[in-house]
Parts: structure tokens; C-alpha cells; sequence
């Protein structure tokens, strides 16, 4: 007998359920998609369960769940309690994966391609931007390889809340936090950085192009925002390792090919069990064959 039909419950924390999270769901393949707003902790037991008593223990690795939507925040809170209504322990469960925002596949995809210019576990990287969503996932991802990671923000305070959950989750994390209220500031943040990661709020210049010009050991920039004015001053939308000032480039749509391959085959690994858990760490684990 045939597998039953492949279904992707898209479960999203907005009032409407992502139309991008919906079409890249159709393009990776995926058979049927039932799509969610306006999910919530309180009202998502009736959905997860919706999933996991409607086939036998046999099919459920075609059934899983997408959380999504602006919110990262509140696409934890979500993941956290769907995970609480799953019974695996008798069989009855679906896989997961958690990208609201985009911020795991995009941060997964940013320190893939910094990882094809230098080695991750020796070089010191600056995340502006880097108590946000996509910039902790960064920071978080490049202290694992080992490297010195220093987190800029505005809020030096919230760098330090950030710096001090990576080393808590991350033995022997390398990370500090440094204050970056201004443009000004990064002479000071990039001195000894060969990689800048930034990941701020969309329009805003976090790197002025003649301080990014004068450091002498920056090797790569990436820049993850996707409205203009780039975060870093000088790099365009479309650069993929484009060479700019002497410095390796890339722009949020040269990150954004490896981005989109990373979504589609998370999507499709969903379907290979009926236990996975895809956050952060497994969706970047799937980058070697991507």
C-alpha cells in the first residue's frame, strides 16, 4: 500500500498564516498543507492532537508541524507546549520544526557562508545586531565552532543578558558583549575581527563603510538585512562572495539561496521520523549536504 499523503500543519502565532511559509512549503513538495493563525500555548492542544490521533503510529512520519511567524518569542512559548501534548513515549507523535521569522534558517544559512572563507573555529566574529532574533542564533552558532564571538547591540546590557546564555547553553563559549550605540563604535568592536555578521533592525546602517574599509583583518561581511540602506554600508542585496574593498560580501539575498535550501530540506527531513525536533542546531546540521 502507498504512503498516505505527506501533511504539514502550519501552525502560526500572526492573526494570518505566512503565504511565504506556505509556498515554500509547496515547492520543497509537501502532498497537503493545513495552514493556522492566531495559535497560542492556550488553544494548541486541540491542533497537536488533531495530529497525532488521526493515524495509526505506522503514518505518522507523514504528518508534522511547522511553527512559524513573526514572533520568535512567542514561536518558542508554541514549540515548548506542542511538545508537551505529544505522547511519544506510545508512539503517538509528529515531527517539529521551529522557524519563526525566519531567524533559524537565516542565521544557519549566515554562518554557512562565512564558514566557506575562513575557519569558524579559530577566527573572532562581531554580531551587530546580535541580541535580535537572527543575530543570537548567529552568535550562538559560531561560539559552538569554537571561535571568539563578541555581541554588539545598542543595550549593553541586553549583550551581556545574550553573552551570558550562550555560555550557559554553550560550555566554553568565547563570547563577550560590547556596546555599539552608534556607528562610531565599530572601529572600536571590529578591532581584531576578521568576520562581521549583521543582523539588525531593517533601514538602519550598523557599519559606516570607512570604518569597515580601515579594518585592516576583516576577511568577511555579511549583512542580513533586507531593506535599504544595508546594514553594512557599501555591501548590496545580491552580493555573494563579492569582492568589496578587499573583503568578502554577501548581501541578505546572496545568504538567501542557502537560506531557502536549508527550509526546504528541514521541511522534507520532517517526514523521515515521527520524533524529530528541528530548531536551531538540527536545521544547521543540514547544511553539510545543502
Amino acid at each position: 500500500m502507498a504512503d498516505k499523503p505527506r501533511i504539514l500543519v502550519q501552525l502560526d502565532t500572526d492573526a494570518l498564516p505566512s503565504v511565504f511559509d506556505r509556498v515554500v512549503a509547496v515547492d520543497a513538495g509537501i502532498d497537503r498543507i493545513f495552514s493556522y493563525g492566531g495559535v497560542t500555548p492556550q488553544n494548541v492542544m486541540a491542533l497537536v492532537h488533531g495530529c497525532i490521533f488521526t493515524r495509526g503510529p505506522a503514518d505518522l512520519h507523514n504528518t508534522a508541524i511547522f511553527i512559524g511567524g513573526s514572533d520568535v518569542d512567542a514561536g518558542e512559548a508554541l514549540l515548548a507546549e506542542v511538545r508537551k501534548h505529544l505522547l511519544p513515549a506510545f508512539g503517538l507523535s509528529v515531527s517539529v520544526m521551529l522557524d519563526s521569522n525566519g531567524a533559524n534558517t537565516t542565521a544557519a544559512a549566515a554562518v554557512a557562508a562565512a564558514g566557506r572563507h575562513v575557519d569558524l573555529t579559530k577566527i573572532s566574529s562581531l554580531v551587530l545586531g546580535g541580541t535580535g532574533p537572527v543575530g543570537k542564533r548567529v552568535a550562538k552558532l559560531l561560539a559552538r565552532h569554537g571561535g571568539k564571538v563578541l555581541i554588539g547591540s545598542r543595550q549593553k546590557d541586553r549583550a551581556d543578558a545574550v553573552a551570558a546564555a550562550i555560555q550557559a547553553s554553550v560550555p566554553g563559549a568565547k563570547v563577550e558583549a560590547a556596546s555599539v550605540a552608534s556607528g562610531g563604535d565599530a572601529p572600536t568592536a571590529l578591532d581584531g575581527r576578521e568576520l562581521v555578521v549583521a543582523a539588525g533592525a531593517p533601514g538602519v546602517v550598523l557599519l559606516p563603510r570607512k570604518y569597515r574599509t580601515a579594518s585592516k583583518r576583516l576577511k568577511v561581511a555579511i549583512d542580513l538585512n533586507g531593506v535599504p540602506p544595508t546594514g553594512i554600508e557599501g555591501i548590496e542585496l545580491t552580493d555573494k562572495a563579492a569582492e568589496r574593498d578587499g573583503q568578502i560580501a554577501y548581501g541578505a539575498i546572496g545568504v538567501g539561496g542557502t537560506k531557502m535550501k536549508l527550509h526546504k530540506a528541514a521541511l522534507l527531513q520532517l517526514f523521515s521520523a515521527n520524533k524529530l525536533v528541528l530548531d536551531l542546531e538540527q536545521i544547521y546540521a543540514l547544511v553539510g549536504s545543502n
